[in-house]
């Protein structure tokens, strides 16, 4: 699997994620502060990693800062990237199995090498599911995101 991952600092968690995804066999491509020469601004890095699922150059991102929270904005912002900040296997799984997540967002402060693997595990093993109200709830988080009004629900009187 082709896997963009980006991060705003280079800590030992990034460099673990890295190694450890290309351990499992993926070929890595990375942004920001684990690619020298790159802008490392989290918004910046994040955008580039998420364009690369959005394009078909990866199959998945992994977005990285301090608290996960602003590489997993800056990737939702780009159309067709679903991206889930998780702190733990259940989260990555549940991200995976109901929301068809393409990104995971991960922090850099709260994650652990042991979790980080755990997540990676849950992630990894989770199959998007085929229920019919999971798959209407990411038709329309997908549809949605692309319109100029946002697509929600006419405001109330």
């Amino acid at each position: 699997m082709r896997i963009s991952v980006s991060s705003d600092m280079d800590e030992p968690v990034a460099r673990s994620l890295v190694a450890e995804l290309r351990q499992r066999g993926h070929e890595v491509t990375t942004y920001g502060a684990l690619s020298p020469g790159d802008d490392p601004q989290w918004a910046v890095c994040s955008t580039a990693a998420a364009r690369e699922v959005a394009a078909g150059t990866a199959d998945q991102a992994v977005v990285c800062c301090w608290t996960g929270t602003g590489a997993s904005i800056a990737a939702n912002k780009v159309p067709g990237v679903r991206a889930a900040l998780c702190t733990d296997a259940y989260t990555a799984e549940g991200a995976r199995r109901w929301n068809d997540a393409n990104a995971l967002a991960l922090s850099l402060r709260l994650t652990s090498e042991p979790v980080l693997k755990e997540i990676l595990d849950a992630w990894f093993a989770a199959e998007p599911s085929e229920d019919e109200t999971d798959r209407r709830n990411v038709t329309l988080v997908s549809t949605t995101a692309d319109t100029p009004d946002g697509g929600g629900p006419a405001p109330r009187a």
